[in-house]
């Protein structure tokens, strides 16, 4: 229990300091582009790393991989951990870093982001869908094939990812409004809500002891309160110009 305990303390610590770098994004940004953008990517990818390791010590407790949310996160984690490619990189490190608006002047871009709570989320982190079939899709003839998984785990995750997360729908989506697949971003703050909310759901219903001041703060909202509805997707334009 101890571990677990510690396991649990550790990702709302992480989920707390992602908040915190997030509403100090805007006011360093106009002192710090740079700055502001990897503290923001770097608070992200801490949150990816404490859930990898909440799983560690809790996947005889819940099975992680019947899940399209909570096995796209680890397959995400362990692709940016092992980075030995240039997939996933956020869309403002993208688009405001080393020439990014420059080079998109033109393009127009389609975010999209799940429902929290019936209403859309506060906050959001983007990656492109792309990176994510890369990763598991063989008929995109991608050099960055996720080497750990076994064809079949790859084939089922992408089933889940469609079914669970309505990938499909969203590329369904993209294409009738002709948006090429590598200008789709997927928001990734109600996909993380949702997977902290089954695995915390399922702990406390197992008599599970929340500690620490952080976790005790998350218990009750992902517990009781938050939800997310993957069959509502908002649509979000964005035109680059500069």
């Amino acid at each position: 229990m101890k571990i677990k305990q510690i396991a649990v303390d550790k990702l709302s610590n992480t989920m707390r300091m992602y908040v915190e770098a997030r509403f100090n994004f805007e006011r360093l940004k106009l002192v710090d582009k740079e700055e502001a953008i990897n503290n923001l990517d770097r608070a992200f990818e801490a949150k990816l790393g404490a859930f990898h390791s909440l799983y560690d010590v809790t996947k005889l407790d819940f099975n992680y991989f019947e899940h399209a949310d909570t096995a796209l996160l680890i397959l995400i984690r362990n692709a940016i951990h092992h980075r030995d490619h240039d997939l996933f990189i956020s869309w403002n490190k993208e688009m405001l870093l080393n020439g990014g608006l420059e080079r998109n002047n033109g393009a127009e871009f389609l975010l999209a982001s799940n429902r929290v709570c019936d209403r859309p989320p506060v906050m959001q982190y983007y990656y492109k869908l792309e990176d994510v079939l890369f990763r598991l899709d063989k008929s995109l003839g991608s050099p960055f094939l996720d080497n750990r998984m076994k064809p079949a785990q790859k084939d089922e995750l992408l089933r889940k990812l469609d079914e669970q997360l309505k990938f499909n729908d969203i590329v369904d989506y993209a294409k009738s409004e002709r948006y090429p697949i590598k200008q789709i971003y997927l928001n990734l703050i109600p996909i993380f809500t949702s997977a902290v909310v089954k695995i915390f759901t399922e702990l406390k219903s197992k008599g599970f002891q929340f500690e620490g001041y952080d976790a005790k703060v998350y218990e009750e909202p992902f517990t009781n309160e938050l939800s997310v509805d993957y069959a509502v997707i908002d649509y979000k334009p964005v035109r680059i110009w500069v």
